[in-house]
């Protein structure tokens, strides 16, 4: 089951942003989700996972948004959530989330992608 995304929007530098991902007609059962984006020419990034029992992983990767996110999951509502905090406009993607069905955090392990959500930072 696809996987729905929302919360994005057109923000200004230093704000923040909780995005959803919600398991839209169906329910997340014991599967790990992650968060990833897309930014022109680039390869999709991993942000963060979270599993069933609330284990979390994050990208600790130079660059990567780790410090400035939390991930959090909500069984109860099937809904996983990734706040932003301090924005730039680096951050500007197109974000996405997936259910890992894989042994790696890179995008190849995660499935079930939904249409996305777009941010845009301003400065």
């Amino acid at each position: 089951v696809p996987l729905v995304e929302s919360g994005g929007g057109l923000v200004q530098t230093g704000d923040s942003l909780k995005l959803s991902c919600a398991a839209s007609g169906g329910t997340f059962g014991t599967d790990t989700v992650g968060w990833f984006r897309d930014v022109p020419g680039k390869e999709r990034e991993f942000i963060a996972c979270i599993t069933w029992r609330d284990e979390i992983t994050y990208n600790t990767d130079r660059g990567s948004m780790k410090g400035r996110v939390t991930i959090s999951r909500d069984n109860a509502k099937n809904t996983v959530y990734l706040t932003m905090n301090n924005l730039t406009p680096e951050d500007t993607a197109v974000y996405y989330c997936g259910r890992k069905m894989g042994p790696t955090y890179d995008y190849t392990s995660f499935e079930a992608w939904g249409q996305g959500t777009q941010v845009t930072v301003s400065s």
